[in-house]
Order: structure tokens, then C-alpha cells, then sequence
């Protein structure tokens, strides 16, 4: 369903990204902004699974910065990897940049929704709050998101937590809903990477309900 295509962006810089095309007109569009683990098949499988509802999905590969085509699995190495590239080896402020580009190719199809899964989760919240363009966000147990609980989205935003996440404590959670009183903070009985029916921590019931609220929301604010 999908093909590789590239996005530059505002420095120049060219990156690739997946793009999953809808079998009719589009309604919208989707940025889907990957995990530490790169834009590997989930991934993929994750556009894909938003272009069958409709939606064009773009999914930016935003470590082509370091190194291009990066796609890692989820064994403890890759793990590793994927916590230094994100955390320690990627320039965040140009990553934002990159996620811009792929906002502004993807608004050719109309309104813009980003969603995002843990790293991708505190970016899809950066994004609904710095960038331009995004007309809902939708994250996915984000990472970090505690340290930037109190910035100001520029459009409806939604999140999804796991109870379980050893990563995420609930007590931070109870500060992001504070912080963030218009904000709706689901919590699932699930852990870190729920969504991910290529991990162990998998939670089929959590992931179903979690996307059937991305939908509505990406119907409500996205869909044409």
C-alpha cells in the first residue's frame, strides 16, 4: 500500500519517509511519528492501517539526520541504541523541522492529524504546540512529555497512558492532567507500548480502544 518518498526540509535537509495512500479520495491527512526503534514495520503497518481508514499517512524517518534508513527491532541492543539516538545523538530542535516538512507535504491533502508512540508521543505534543499546521494530535505514552506539561497546544490534543508503565508513573500522569486540565488523558490497564502488536507489552484490548479514539478524534477535527 505504501512507497518511500523523501521531505525536505527548512535547512535543505532531505529525509525519507513512508507515505500510505487511501484507495479513494483522502479525507485528510496523518504524520505518524515513529518510536526509538526508527520507521520499521510497525510503523509502516501503523500508516497503513490509517490510509485503510481514509487518511493519507505520512511517516517521516527523523534519525536520516544520524544515519539514513535506521530500523531497529526490540531486543535489549536495539533498545539501547534506540534510547541513544533519540536522546543523545538527535538534534531535537531539527527534528521539529523535519516533522514541519512533513506537516507541510502532507497538507496538500487537506487538514493535518499527527499521532505519535513514546518518543513520537512527546513529539507529536511538541509538534501540536510549536509547529504549524496541525489540526489534532493524538499521543501515545509519551516520554518526556512530563518535562513539557506546561506548554500551550495550538489544537485539540488527546493522550493515552498505560497504568502499568514502569516509565511513566501514574503520579506523573496526575501532573500532566493537572497541568493540562483540557487536555483528555486516557489511562489504560496496559503497559509501555501497548499499541506495538510486534512487542511483548502488547495489549490488544488497550490498542483497539486507544485508536477507536484516535479516529473519532482525527474524524472530528481532520476529516473533511
Amino acid at each position: 500500500m505504501g512507497t518511500n518518498i523523501e521531505l525536505q526540509s527548512a535547512d535543505g535537509f532531505t529525509l525519507g519517509a513512508y507515505e500510505a495512500q487511501p484507495e479513494g479520495a483522502p479525507k485528510g491527512a496523518v504524520v505518524v511519528i515513529q518510536e526509538i526503534f526508527g520507521v520499521n514495520n510497525h510503523i509502516r503497518e501503523v500508516a497503513d492501517g490509517y490510509a485503510a481508514e481514509g487518511y493519507v499517512a505520512v511517516a517521516p524517518q527523523i534519525f536520516d539526520r544520524i544515519e539514513a534508513g535506521i530500523e531497529l527491532g526490540y531486543e535489549e541492543p536495539d533498545m539501547g541504541r534506540g534510547i541513544d539516538l533519540a536522546f543523545q545523538q538527535l538534534d531535537h530542535a531539527k527534528t521539529l523541522e523535519d516533522l514541519q516538512a512533513a506537516i507541510n507535504y502532507a497538507g496538500q491533502y487537506g487538514k493535518v492529524g499527527v499521532v505519535g508512540y513514546c518518543f513520537g508521543g512527546l513529539l507529536t505534543w511538541l509538534s501540536a504546540c510549536h509547529l504549524n499546521g496541525v489540526a489534532a494530535a493524538s499521543s501515545y505514552y509519551g516520554g518526556g512529555v512530563i518535562g513539557q506539561k506546561d506548554l500551550s497546544a495550538k489544537c485539540p490534543v488527546i493522550m493515552h497512558f498505560g497504568e502499568l508503565d514502569a516509565h511513566i508513573p501514574l503520579s506523573d500522569v496526575d501532573q500532566i492532567k493537572a497541568a493540562q486540565p483540557d487536555v483528555p488523558v486516557y489511562v489504560y490497564a496496559a503497559d509501555h507500548g501497548f499499541n506495538c502488536d510486534h512487542r511483548a507489552s502488547y495489549n490488544a484490548e488497550s490498542a483497539d480502544q486507544a485508536r477507536t479514539r484516535t479516529l473519532a478524534h482525527f474524524a472530528e477535527h481532520v476529516a473533511a
